[in-house]
């Protein structure tokens, strides 16, 4: 029961429910606004006239009226008026002669004739306001007349009824604002979290989101509490993967560096073999092993600067490098391989000395990757090319591409230590390859 009152399913029925309900409950409230207080307050305030009573006490004033004098008449007549408040008396002699109005808003002839009193007599009956007409005497003093609104002579409660109608909209409007004022609050509540949780988890660089703080135990509530669960699992996973990622950069250098030992002394066997005196047959078996020596030697010399590169071991010492020097030096290393190899060796260096800041043993052991890439893989072209311009070198051959696989096919370290030495130095390179051959460009922005 508590989880379901926290549901915003359920706090949304609510509100719907609350918004039918508006107008049945206006009506009632907006009575009770406008009827109690006013009548609390001006109950016994209200004049209440009973139209039978004032015309019967009108008729009797005008008869103890027939004996007085003019100034007398008027006088009680002002008596009437301050007793009898909201209304208005008039006093018409027997000429037709306006002698005393109480207010001077009433607009009466100065002079009546017989046309003027038909006109208000039939104007007056039954009208707004109430009106009686009494004569003084035997009609030999005129007639008084005296004038009430229609509104005092209700009940009190009536007499409010000119104000419901404002009261009742002006309640209905409150209420439709209060309404709308609770919706946007429920909604803008809801967005507030949602664009929190979404900006959390907006995260660059693959890095792992931070925790959110969970509001109410609704289904948002639930959403980020489950959020943060899986944000505790992602930074476990991500400690585990840390640590297991070190221990094998570990577990690969010390193995690495332990294979060297028994990998010299097989070589120094083989080396001892090939002086015995033994078959054809044999000697080119000690060839061959010889040929994996270096081959394994090379695969685990890469496989050792690969993990000392991934985990930022790897000495790097930049300074001003004399870009065809480095190419020349390195030529010459791999020149008598090229020509065992029977390769066309097509050099163009820059025509100026050309100067880049690096790190010579990065950019020799790059080279020699490359170098040993086109022998292993492409020697079957009988080409290389080596291309230096000012900001770039290019290094092609004329092998079946990458795309086929070669007899000596590795993993690809040599190329990922490129990869990592190129990027750290701040070059970009790039491969294009295809069965006519690979072009590789090594770019010095």
């Amino acid at each position: 029961m508590k989880k379901l009152s926290r549901s915003l399913q359920t706090k949304y029925l609510v509100l719907i429910i609350s918004a039918m309900f508006i107008l049945p409950i206006a009506f009632p409230l907006a009575s009770f606004v406008v009827y109690l207080p006013a009548l609390l307050v001006n109950y016994n305030k209200m004049e209440v006239y009973q139209s039978d009573e004032i015309e019967s006490e009108w008729h009797e004033k005008a008869m103890t009226l027939q004996n007085l004098t003019d100034s007398e008449i008027i006088d009680s007549l002002k008596e009437t008026v301050n007793e009898l408040e909201h209304s208005s008396v008039f006093w018409v002699d027997n000429t037709g002669k306006t002698r005393f109005t109480s207010n001077e808003k009433v607009t009466v002839p100065e002079i009546w004739n017989a046309s003027d009193i038909v006109s208000f007599m039939k104007e007056s009956y039954g009208g707004d306001p109430f009106t009686v007409v009494a004569f003084i005497g035997e009609e030999k003093n005129g007639f008084i007349v005296l004038q009430i609104d229609r509104k005092y002579m209700d009940y009190p409660i009536q007499q409010l009824e000119n104000y419901f109608e404002i009261i009742y909209a002006v309640v209905v409007g409150l209420l439709l604002l209060l309404f709308i004022i609770l919706f946007w609050l429920f909604f803008r509540t809801i967005q507030k979290r949602i664009v929190k949780l979404q900006s959390t988890m907006d995260v660059e660089n693959q890095n792992i989101p931070s925790k959110v703080t969970v509001g109410e135990m609704d289904e948002l509530g639930q959403l980020e509490d489950s959020f943060n669960k899986m944000i505790e699992r992602l930074e476990a996973g991500r400690l585990r993967e840390q640590e297991e990622e070190k221990l094998r950069k570990e577990l690969i250098a010390n193995l690495s560096h332990d294979l060297r030992t028994p990998l010299a002394t097989i070589r120094a066997h083989a080396y001892s073999l090939k002086n015995e005196d033994i078959s054809p047959e044999g000697q080119e078996s000690i060839t061959i092993i010889d040929k994996k020596i270096d081959h394994l030697h090379t695969l685990i010399e890469n496989l050792l600067s690969y993990t000392l590169l991934s985990s930022g071991k790897y000495s790097y010492k930049p300074k001003d490098v004399d870009v065809n020097r480095a190419i020349r030096l390195s030529l010459s290393a791999w020149y008598p391989i090229f020509e065992k190899e029977g390769l066309e060796v097509d050099v163009q260096l820059f025509e100026k000395t050309l100067s880049w800041k690096m790190d010579p043993n990065w950019f020799e052991r790059i080279l020699d990757n490359l170098f040993q890439n086109v022998v292993r893989h492409a020697k079957s072209g009988k080409y290389i090319g080596i291309l230096c311009e000012e900001n770039k070198i290019i290094i092609k051959d004329r092998g079946p591409g990458m795309k086929n696989k070669s007899d000596q096919s590795g993993v690809g370290i040599g190329l990922s230590i490129i990869e990592l030495m190129t990027k750290e130095m701040g070059m970009i390179w790039n491969i294009n390859s295809s069965n006519e051959g690979t072009t590789i460009t090594v770019t010095k922005p």
